[in-house]
Order: C-alpha cells, then structure tokens, then sequence
C-alpha cells in the first residue's frame, strides 16, 4: 500500500496504472474510518483493480464555530484499517496541498444546496463539491463510492458528475447501522454515555415515518409530528425533520403512490450533530 501526499506524484502513478488498463475505485473520505467507510472500500476492492482512498479534512466545508478544529483524526489507525482492507493508494494531502495560496475557484451547486442541511450550514456544500471536483481530476477514477447516510451530499455530487461531464460512475451504498439502529458516524465520538443511548431513536422515528406511510398515512406535516414527539422523550434538539423528492430534495406537501421520497432528519445531542434517513417508495 502506498501513501501519496502531492498531488503530482499522485497522478504519475493513476497514469501508469490506467496504461496498463487498470480500473480505479475511489473512496472519498475525511478520515476517521468506521465500518461504513470500510463497506464502501470493500466494495471498491470487489469491483476495481485498484482501489484509492483519500483521507483529508476539508476546511472549506466548515462553517464558523463549526468542528474543524477537533474533527476526529487518527491517521495511523485509519492506515491500518486500510491496509487490512487491501487498499492500494491512500492520498493523504496537506491543506497546502490541496488549497495552494491565493486559491480563488470554488463549485457551487444552486437549488439543491437550499434544502436540508444546506440552510443550517450555509456554504458547506460549497466546500464539498468543490474538493471532490478537485480530488476527480487528481485521482480520475473510474468509479466513486458515496454512502446513503449522507443523502443530500451523494445526490448533489450525483448532479455536480452529470452537469460537468465528469466521465465517472457514481455508486451510493447503503448505511451501515450499529446493531441498535444508529447509523455509524465519525461524530458519534463525541456522544456521551446517555447521548449515545438516546441517539437510537433517530432510527426509530424514522421507522414510525416508514411504518405510517406503509399503513397509508400520506400528510408530511402528521407524519414529522409523530416523529417530533419521539424525540421529545430525549435531550436531542431537532435541527430538522423532513419529507423530500429523492431527485430535487424539495419538501413534499402530500405523498402519492410511487413516489420515492427521502426521510431526512439532523439532530443535535450535545455538541454532536447527527444525521439519518431512509428512502421510501410510497404504495
């Protein structure tokens, strides 16, 4: 396995690779690496030669006061996971690296961005989509690999490949789930003991929400009150629950048969801001 930080030495050895008619995988990430990450390598490895994962922290996409700072880093036990998982190339830039100064070209995605966690974190998905425009043309990989529990993230990257021709094929895996429900999350270090018993029942009400819709139940605003009171019973603190088009991501007034919808939730326990979803097709 090979460690890479500059970027020209990096797209040496993706050219002699993709010469030699090898297909690459790539997995973004911002270190920290869990089981969800580890799925998505896992299958980067089934279905490439080569298989690169990023680790970087990308300040652009944190806002002010936000956690940047203390975001969890452990490069040497992100490297062993690596390792483990038969990775080729880890490419571990600097923020030097990345952003060279006076640096000017920032990627926006309009309308999408407005949703979600886009209103709560102005400029996030600035930050996000200009450094995977970035990490694109410095790995140029033949396959990408998101995951669900980022939604918003994965269908704004989905339109960012279509708009720009980014001549890649984009797979989003599913979220890998602790075995109480939580979905697994670089942040959830920073739950305490209670708060991390609490944060299960952001996948419990997102069941109640599946299991409403399943039962016929086919006004949004009902549905986001049965799950508000849920949350209720906890310390969380609702930044926000949402029913959404899986394509536009706008809010949905009234559901109807086969519409495939995204529930969408973030939820604040204690200094950690966690967030979930599941996609529905109503029937």
């Amino acid at each position: 396995m090979k460690i890479i930080s500059s970027i020209s030495r990096l797209r040496r050895e993706i050219d002699l690779l993709k010469r030699d008619g090898k297909r690459v995988g790539f997995v973004p990430t911002m270190g920290a690496l869990h089981e969800g990450h580890l799925s998505l390598i896992r299958r980067a490895r089934k279905d490439n030669d080569v298989v690169v994962v990023s680790i970087f922290v990308n300040p652009t996409q944190f806002g002010p006061g936000e956690d940047f700072s203390r975001y969890p880093r452990n490069f040497k036990r992100d490297r062993a996971l690596c390792r483990a998982e038969g990775v080729d190339i880890i490419f571990y830039p600097s923020t030097e690296e990345m952003y060279p100064q006076p640096y000017r070209t920032f990627v926006e995605i309009r309308e999408l961005d407005r949703h979600l966690c886009g209103r709560s974190r102005p400029g996030h998905f600035k930050g996000v989509c200009s450094v995977v425009a970035k990490l694109f043309n410095i790995v140029s990989p033949d396959i990408a690999y998101f995951g669900q529990k980022d939604i918003q993230q994965a269908i704004i990257i989905k339109q960012m490949i279509k708009d720009l021709n980014f001549p890649i094929k984009m797979k989003i895996m599913p979220i890998i789930r602790e075995k109480d429900g939580l979905a697994m999350s670089s942040r959830n270090a920073y739950l305490s003991e209670k708060e991390r018993r609490e944060a299960t029942v952001l996948y419990r009400s997102l069941c109640l929400a599946r299991d409403m819709i399943r039962k016929g139940e086919r006004r949004p605003g009902r549905i986001i009150k049965e799950m508000q009171g849920l949350i209720a019973g906890t310390s969380g603190r609702v930044d926000y629950i949402e029913i959404v088009d899986i394509e536009s991501l706008a809010p949905i007034k009234r559901l109807k048969e086969q519409d495939k919808i995204v529930v969408a939730l973030a939820v604040w326990f204690g200094k950690a801001r966690l967030i979930d979803n599941i996609i529905v097709t109503v029937r």
